[in-house]
């Protein structure tokens, strides 16, 4: 008896120096993560050399360039057939001409209206736009939308389902309002507008005549002749006893194609290799814009992109050291992300690895600032922690044993809310992951007066709190690269639906 609780006594010392010698490993690699290198990593990133790292252009090319050879000095693989390139194509499609008038009335299009749909006309169309106002069986069963433009009030909707309902129903096309009051559709159409004569991009696809006009809702009653009070209330109710406009429309479309990739570094584990934990960012941003100044985009996502950086010199350091992960890990830079998570959307359809092996997604999308939330408290050391519980308990839980065990900030869930008007969860490259039920966790500070503007610059970046995050980051990959088994999916992917 003495022998065997002597026996037991010695394999838990053992278990307890391994893991000691697990988390002082750990802890070592982290503070190998600096704002130093932060810093001089983003200073080239978010030059003015780089011009904004837009999809498809030179700088874009730049960077990739620049993280390939980062990727190679520190020793980690090229996973694509021996490359660090997974390289894809787009479609650029501008539309030359988009008309469109209201009796009388031209609309200036990136002022009045925002084009988003799609079609290629030989000539211009005449229709009448009807007002539907909610999409909805009982809507539907009153309006007309037979051949006819349709004024919708999408407002807190899904607009990418109402569009093949409204479609379906045999509309030629739509007239939506999405967001309430002029000064918020402004600050979009100005986008727009800075954005004017380049393509939007896309993977290819067969034009289909769809053309959708958005609007805000003041523009909308003013198209109706009709107070926005009255729109509402008939939009819920009584949307035929609006009366509907004659107008007049014309979209014409050129295409080109556009070569990108996204960047893949790889770093194979031991006794668990097949398995693979994915860290990400998005490295494009949205260039110059007409008047010729340049979105360098410091924040967005070069803080993202920089932090991914660092963490895989850590992990490639404890690997030449002798300490390899169990599970292999994929340090992924995605490009297309400022166009419609384009980048991460073309891995989970191509992926390089299985996605049934993918355990996890850490994805890094904003860390190197302080947003309006938090730009007056005395703390400051936050994150915003997205996600981490919708498909698997267990991640949130690690994530915060990890934090609490290492890094202490403040990991703020306001994003999680079932009713965040933002939508966070679906707007970041964590999201073409979840799709596919593999658990994630998104990182990011939240919005500031320069996000997508000339301004998202590094001297604004906070480097010794974005070191924290990108430790507190760090310390999570490592657990979930090394625990015996992979996070569970025993949370609910309802929330998915777009």
């Amino acid at each position: 008896m003495n022998k065997a609780k002597q026996c037991i006594g010695v394999i838990t010392g053992l278990i307890l120096s391994i893991n000691a010698f697990s988390q002082n490993a750990q802890s070592t690699y982290a503070e190998t993560i600096s704002a130093e290198d932060l810093r001089k990593h983003l200073t080239y990133l978010a030059s003015d050399e780089l011009e904004g790292r837009d999809t498809g252009e030179k700088g874009q090319k730049l960077a990739a360039d620049y993280l390939r050879d980062f990727y190679k000095s520190i020793d980690l693989a090229g996973p694509v057939d021996g490359s660090y390139f997974q390289k894809f194509q787009l479609s650029s499609v501008l539309w030359t001409e988009v008309a469109f008038q209201v009796g009388k009335n031209k609309l200036v299009e990136n002022e009045d209206f925002i084009f988003m749909g799609d079609g290629d006309m030989k000539k211009a169309q005449k229709a009448e736009l009807v007002f539907l106002g909610l999409v909805n069986e009982e809507n539907l069963s009153k309006v007309d939308v037979t051949d006819k433009l349709v004024g919708i009030w999408a407002i807190g909707e899904r607009t990418g389902s109402l569009t093949d309902q409204i479609m379906d129903a045999g509309a030629l096309g739509m007239v939506v309002v999405t967001m309430e009051g002029q000064a918020n559709f402004d600050r979009m159409a100005n986008r727009f507008k800075s954005l004017s004569g380049k393509g939007r991009l896309g993977f290819d696809k067969p034009t289909v005549q769809r053309p959708i006009f958005m609007v805000s809702s003041d523009k909308m009653a003013e198209i109706f002749e009709t107070p926005v009070d009255e729109l509402k209330e008939a939009a819920k109710n009584d949307p035929g006893s609006i009366q509907s406009q004659k107008v007049t429309f014309k979209v014409t479309k050129n295409k080109e194609m556009v070569d990108t990739e996204n960047v893949l570094a790889f770093l194979e584990g031991t006794d668990k290799k097949e398995e693979v934990l994915v860290i990400s960012s998005h490295y494009d941003h949205v260039g110059v814009n007409n008047a010729g100044e340049i979105f360098n985009g410091a924040d967005d996502d070069g803080s993202g992109t920089v932090t991914v950086m660092e963490i895989a010199e850590a992990f490639a350091k404890a690997a030449k050291d002798g300490t390899r992960p169990r599970r292999s890990i994929l340090f992924i830079n995605v490009s297309g992300e400022e166009k419609g998570l384009l980048g991460s959307e073309y891995y989970a359809e191509n992926p390089i690895f299985p996605l049934e092996n993918t355990v996890n997604n850490l994805n890094i999308d904003m860390v190197g600032r302080i947003d309006y939330e938090y730009q007056d408290k005395e703390n400051q050391d936050y994150v915003y922690v997205i996600g981490s519980e919708m498909l698997s308990s267990q991640l949130k839980i690690i994530n915060e044993y990890n934090n609490i065990t290492y890094t202490d900030l403040i990991l703020d869930y306001r994003y999680d809310a079932e009713d965040d008007p933002n939508r966070f969860y679906y707007r970041s490259d964590h999201y073409n992951f979840a799709k596919h039920n593999i658990p994630v966790i998104f990182f990011f500070n939240g919005v500031h007066d320069d996000y997508h503007q000339p301004t998202d610059t590094v001297d604004k970046i906070e480097f010794d709190l974005m070191e924290k995050r990108a430790k507190l980051i760090f310390h999570t990959s490592w657990d979930l690269a090394n625990r015996e088994h992979r996070t569970p999916v025993d949370g609910t992917n309802t929330r998915l639906q777009r």
